[in-house]
């Protein structure tokens, strides 16, 4: 069998999905783009297969280029992501759906799928051991790793007719402190009980649970500027 190919009529309990396709229009080639001297995307290739939960560990993607590295740092990428889920509209649940009715052709479901971003320096193997865990001990549908605001939202502006106004004038004289602590998704990953997703088409479902993390371990890369200061937080968290 070759590397990166899929052993057929195998049976596999947890499944982890790289989601990197060729295309990135603020970042170019920002899935393989060289990150403190390697590309970003092994990052989360070796946190997956460092974390030894999973039966298979692949990447989804229609570039040559980041299948090549892909299999050369482990990662099975055992068939191409399709035209229809690689242009700039296909969403996430749109690419997990085709990979598993792909493995189902060939006889292999799994229980339990994670969708790893491509681009999440700070994934670590112990973190995905957690997710895991806490999926099939709560029985979950969904666990994911979140962060609070560094900002309360409550408390945030808008520009109208050119002056500047609170969002939520209610919460005007109220105290940053007092507010409800909100969070946004850190994005790393997602884990979903597959027969759940299938039913719901859905990565947030009902019984969702969280992994909280800190600012310090998180980052979100959308242009060159999150970027660097992505690689000066990797740095900083290697100096310590």
């Amino acid at each position: 069998m070759e590397q990166g190919q899929i052993g057929v009529y195998m049976t596999g309990k947890n499944l982890a999905v790289i989601t990197a396709r060729g295309g990135s229009k603020r970042i170019p080639r920002k899935n393989i783009k060289i990150f403190c001297g390697k590309p970003i995307i092994t990052y989360s290739i070796e946190a997956a297969i460092g974390s030894g939960v999973f039966d298979e560990v692949i990447v989804s993607t229609d570039d040559e280029e980041i299948k090549n590295i892909a299999i050369r740092y482990g990662a099975k990428v055992p068939f191409m992501r399709s035209e229809k889920t690689s242009n700039d509209y296909a969403m996430t649940y749109e690419v997990l759906l085709e990979v598993l009715e792909k493995y189902k052709k060939i006889d292999m479901e799994f229980e339990y799928l994670c969708c790893i971003y491509p681009t999440a320096p700070f994934i670590k193997k112990e973190i995905l051991k957690t997710g895991i865990e806490i999926i099939k001990s709560c029985k979950a549908d969904t666990v994911l790793p979140i962060v609070p605001f560094s900002f309360p939202p409550q408390r945030s502006f808008i520009i109208e007719n050119d002056n500047v106004k609170f969002k939520y004038s209610e919460n005007e004289l109220v105290r940053s402190q007092d507010l409800e602590t909100l969070y946004h998704d850190a994005g790393q990953f997602y884990y979903v009980n597959v027969k759940r997703f299938i039913e719901t088409k859905r990565i947030i479902m009902d019984n969702v649970k969280p992994i909280i993390l800190n600012d310090i371990e998180v980052q979100d890369i959308d242009n060159e500027s999150d970027w660097k200061i992505a690689e000066l937080k990797y740095q900083m968290m290697l100096d310590k």
